[in-house]
């Protein structure tokens, strides 16, 4: 959970990088806390899928979700502009799942490896 919240505290900040433990902590919680709003909405009486709170909690999400992807590539030394792939279909999401599981590069343009200043 401290990952997730710590990619929180950074929600707008589309500098730096991130690790794969923040990245996919970040995505399993995210998930995680979407179904359980789902079946809250289903359950207050929305018809099937987004309703109020799944609708306000993705929406409130997105540019976290958009800031740490970005970090994520900076980790493997990739310009965040790397993320406009993923509207290719099918390719792009393939491409951004081997981008997003790649390890760390090292000390990059980006910054120093996360791995070694924790």
């Amino acid at each position: 959970m401290s990952w997730f919240l710590m990619a929180l505290k950074r929600y707008a900040e589309f500098s730096g990088r991130s690790q794969r433990s923040e990245y996919w902590f970040f995505i399993l919680f995210y998930v995680l806390i979407a179904i359980a709003l789902v079946f809250v909405d289903v359950g207050i009486g929305a018809s099937t899928g987004y309703g109020l709170l799944s609708g306000i909690f993705a929406l409130g999400m997105f540019i976290p979700s958009l800031a740490v992807t970005i970090r994520r590539l900076h980790d493997t030394d990739r310009s965040g502009w790397w993320i406009l792939i993923g509207f290719i279909p099918l390719i792009g999401t393939i491409v951004m799942l081997v981008f997003m599981v790649l390890d760390s590069t090292g000390p990059n343009r980006f910054g120093p490896n996360p791995k070694e200043v924790a």
